[in-house]
């Protein structure tokens, strides 16, 4: 399990648990995190799960497909930013929402 904080664009915050064998994006669903679209489901084909790493141990680097998909994003790329789809954790988080997706 790991604990997940979201930061929203207005500042706001949630926080949540998430098993480390779920994505970010449906621990985020499943807890009704608002913001983060997700339209194709998880498959790192539409960027709508673009999330700002704040905070957290070292992550694996992102795969080919999510650095594509990371150039299309709908808020500006930073060097922090990863799809939640692809995003499995074990440790503690905290990830910003872009403000559009």
């Amino acid at each position: 399990m790991a604990t997940i904080t979201f930061i929203h664009p207005d500042g706001s915050s949630e926080t949540i648990e998430a098993p480390s064998d779920e994505s970010v994006m449906d621990a985020a669903a499943d807890n009704d995190i608002d913001g983060l679209l997700g339209e194709c489901g998880g498959n790192a084909m539409c960027a709508t799960c673009h999330v700002y790493v704040v905070t957290s141990e070292p992550l694996p680097e992102p795969s080919i497909a999510e650095e594509g998909m990371l150039d299309t994003t709908a808020a500006p790329r930073r060097e922090n930013s990863r799809l939640s789809c692809q995003l499995f954790l074990d440790q503690p988080a905290t990830l910003e929402i872009p403000d559009e997706q």
